[in-house]
């Protein structure tokens, strides 16, 4: 049989870093296994349902070169992949379960069920429905059909024990008497989670069910559910937490969580990709840099680890530095080009363009960290009142008008004749070291310390290099 994953996303808001990892992991088990992944949007809680939120998350997949085989975007015989649009598959599938007496209609609603909790709280007893629906008669349940909102609870069995068998896991086993009667069908007729990814999982093929531990404590529920149907159960892997670095559970009000936000704050996707890959899975060594590629013939569900992955953000940043300065020259400036157009600064010249981004890529963990250092070579300089009396002492003088003498001699210059120029500015002058150095760079660049002189001006170009320095004159 074909291995078949899914990643199937709530459209309640932005793609979170857990919701990327889980879809991360099935994509490169898919991909090493010569399987299928699928993308599906469980938006059966429609009070929570964002507009356009489905379109984003897709949107955000495309920009991390993550392709999914089915989904919504795409026609195949599975489909539809909104559960909004399945609502006849889980009527239908419903029935059979009420038909076997393995579901049953239940009118309490809030503040009997309230009541309940209240009550098996204070006496300090395990939180479940009492069934107190389940002993009405076949007259009693059609005729409270037609006239009061119900859903539809699970009947979970008796003094039994359901065993199932999780691959980071192993041997999970729970006692029937501690599963909840789970709803299945809410009042409004929408399935819950529990009930319709079930249906969806077997229905569309699915054959390992990859998702967060948070699911753990619910899949001996799914487990009977496939029992009911009398369906083989899909693989299971539960994924460790994603913690903050203190070890709470990661969440908004620790910072930022979407996925988004990170592109937008001018993480590449490749570091994304890279850093989230190894939340929870370690490769055969110690490398930490891997491409797409190299992750899809790395991946192994063996190598998923039990405990907690924490979310380090200067982990993220260091790994970013090393995408800025390590990936081609091109792919960096197709990232920058968006943002340094924002600034209103003209990115058509590309050779300038590709020696601002090469520069400031090695002095920058981020996109819009190499903003700074470029702004020199597109913005009108500011000098401080201390680099003002030091352009302007008898040395500096000296140094600038030499220099932009011999400049203005010859049109073309290469890297070495600046820097002979330099050397030779400073013997004619008599002046050596800082003295030499810092009144070019300041004229030029507008701080003591930045790029080497020559690579200022391959980057200024020699007129602007020329009308730079005779402003200090």
């Amino acid at each position: 049989m074909e291995t078949k994953v899914r990643f199937a996303p709530s459209p309640t808001g932005n793609l979170h870093v857990g919701g990327l990892r889980t879809a991360l992991f099935n994509y490169l088990y898919a991909k090493k296994v010569g399987g299928k992944i699928i993308l599906r949007i469980e938006d059966t809680d429609q009070n929570r349902k964002v507009e356009k939120a489905a379109e984003n998350i897709l949107d955000v997949f495309n920009q991390l070169n993550i392709h999914f085989d089915e989904g919504p975007h795409l026609e195949s015989k599975y489909g539809p992949y909104f559960q909004s649009q399945r609502l006849s598959i889980y009527k239908d599938h419903i029935q059979i379960l009420l038909d076997s007496g393995t579901a049953y209609p239940c009118f309490c609603m809030g503040e009997r069920l309230d009541d309940l909790r209240l009550k098996l709280a204070t006496n300090k007893e395990h939180i479940k429905y009492d069934r107190h629906c389940l002993n009405l008669s076949q007259d009693e349940i059609k005729a409270k059909m037609e006239s009061e909102p119900y859903v539809i609870r699970m009947k979970v069995p008796d003094g039994e024990e359901v065993v199932f068998y999780d691959v980071v896991r192993e041997r999970v086993a729970i006692q029937c008497d501690e599963i909840d009667d789970q709803v299945l069908i809410k009042s409004d007729g929408f399935p819950t989670y529990h009930f319709a990814n079930v249906v969806d999982d077997h229905l569309m093929g699915i054959t390992h069910v990859m998702r967060g531990e948070e699911w753990l404590p619910s899949t001996p529920k799914h487990v009977l559910l496939y029992q009911f149907f009398n369906w083989k159960l899909p693989k299971f892997i539960h994924l460790p937490l994603l913690l903050n670095p203190d070890k709470s559970k990661l969440s908004k009000r620790q910072g930022d969580v979407s996925v988004e936000d990170y592109l937008n704050k001018g993480y590449l996707p490749e570091t994304l990709i890279n850093f989230v890959a190894l939340l929870g899975w370690h490769p055969k060594d110690e490398k930490e840099l891997f491409s797409l590629s190299d992750l899809e013939n790395e991946f192994s569900v063996k190598r998923i680890n039990k405990s907690g992955a924490v979310f380090d953000v200067e982990k993220l940043k260091w790994m970013n530095g090393q995408y800025l300065k390590n990936l081609p020259i091109e792919t960096i400036m197709k990232y920058a080009k968006p943002v340094f157009k924002s600034k209103g600064w003209d990115t058509k010249n590309t050779e300038k363009f590709k020696a601002v981004i090469e520069n400031a890529r090695k002095r920058a963990d981020t996109i819009h960290e190499m903003i700074k250092p470029s702004i020199p070579f597109y913005a009108e300089l500011e000098y401080s009142d201390e680099d003002n009396n030091l352009l302007q002492n008898e040395s500096s003088q000296k140094v600038l008008t030499y220099f932009s003498e011999k400049l203005t001699g010859q049109i073309n210059w290469t890297e070495a004749e600046i820097k002979l120029l330099v050397n030779e500015t400073g013997e004619i002058t008599g002046v050596k070291g800082k003295d030499l150095y810092a009144p070019l760079r300041i004229s030029l660049f507008g701080e003591v310390h930045g790029p080497d002189i020559p690579l200022l001006i391959g980057i200024l170009g020699i007129d602007e290099t020329i009308i730079r320095i005779q402003r200090h004159i």
